[in-house]
């Protein structure tokens, strides 16, 4: 690392306020100030509560702005249409990788038969974080919405869960790319997901733009990440003036063309 660069990162490290959860503060114009919190939908024991420092800035915050508002009872799964059998929808090698993964997984086949492509792979990757000990009422989104409610802040979502399913259902092919890199990925999302439970339990990064190891492809990376980043950019600058927790999937937060850089450059033009 040169000299200049050096120097970049000392300067930038004291004006950057470290937490000791993933969180990254970002002011917009018109006395609007987030506090970015990179959220696991799943977590562990260990993960709650969440931090007294966390709470307070919640109590003190306008709005708990998030993703969707997860914590009522109500699936958007519950009444999908089924869809046709897997032989009839899958490759041949695709439909050999689900079977390899379900068998270690002891589920039936059976179970998925007419489950739409993106489906199966959302349940495959709950059940891979169960496997690794985490739990829906230990994720960050649903502690904080349920703080929320406790202490009656308003609670803001970005897009709802609505919106999230109508993304998956205009998935070409029913979202057999998700499924595909599910199962590709299989190892590498179980590694990322120890990654995200170590920014809570261990060390938080320290820089957004770190790198991260990739369990998308590109296309879907821009249509799950980059232009959801975007939208949510646009969406955030429509608040009023005012302090707002926004608690976001934490890759959101960090990686390539990261939601708090989005902001930032927003700002400064």
């Amino acid at each position: 690392m040169s000299l200049f660069q050096r120097l970049k990162t000392f300067f930038r490290a004291l004006r950057v306020r470290h937490y000791d959860w993933p969180a990254l503060d970002v002011d917009l114009p018109g006395g609007r100030h987030l506090h970015l919190v990179g959220s696991i939908h799943m977590g562990t024991h260990g993960m709650s509560p969440l931090p007294a420092q966390l709470m307070e800035k919640l109590r003190e915050a306008d709005a708990l702005i998030v993703e969707a508002d997860i914590a009522g009872s109500d699936s958007p799964f519950d009444n999908l249409p089924p869809a046709e059998p897997l032989d009839q929808r899958l490759s041949t090698e695709l439909l050999a990788q689900l079977d390899n993964t379900l068998q270690t997984l002891s589920l039936s086949r059976s179970e998925f038969e007419t489950r739409p492509a993106w489906h199966i792979a959302l349940v495959l990757q709950a059940t891979q974080a169960q496997r690794l000990g985490l739990r829906p009422e230990y994720g960050i989104d649903y502690q904080l919405l349920r703080a929320a409610q406790h202490y009656q802040t308003k609670i803001v979502e970005l897009e709802g869960t609505n919106s999230q399913l109508d993304i998956l259902r205009r998935l070409p092919d029913e979202g057999n790319e998700l499924l595909q890199d599910t199962l590709t990925h299989w190892h590498e999302n179980a590694r990322l997901l120890q990654v995200m439970m170590s920014w809570w339990l261990e060390n938080p990064p320290a820089e957004a733009d770190l790198t991260l190891p990739s369990t998308f492809s590109q296309s879907l990376h821009d249509v799950l990440m980059h232009q959801r980043n975007r939208a949510w950019c646009e969406r955030l600058f429509e608040l009023p003036p005012g302090r707002y927790v926004v608690a976001a999937g934490a890759l959101h937060l960090y990686g390539e063309g990261n939601l708090p850089a989005l902001l930032r450059a927003k700002a400064a033009q």
